[in-house]
């Protein structure tokens, strides 16, 4: 017996369809059938979407986190050269 493959959907394509559901202009398993998915995958988007839509409208959420990357970038630097410091004194005294 073959094993079938999973597909992967992408997220615009996710978020049409969650879009599509939420609407309800056609239920969730027409939109199932349409789109050749299960009805509980288009139940679970709809769901997703509208549990974490408020995180389309908050405000400085991509700057904190480049500010963070930013930081621990910082740190790795600091943390190499002081690695490679200690390694060049360890390896005078053998």
């Amino acid at each position: 017996m073959a094993k079938r493959m999973r597909r992967n959907h992408s997220p615009a394509f996710k978020a049409k369809v969650a879009l599509e559901a939420l609407r309800e202009q056609e239920s969730v398993a027409e939109l199932a059938r349409h789109y050749g998915l299960h009805a509980n995958v288009v139940a679970k988007w709809k769901r997703h979407l509208t549990e974490n839509v408020e995180r389309v409208f908050e405000t400085g959420a991509a700057h904190d986190d480049s500010e963070r990357e930013d930081d621990l970038l910082k740190k790795i630097g600091e943390l190499t050269v002081e690695r490679d410091f200690l390694a060049r004194g360890l390896g005078r005294l053998r």
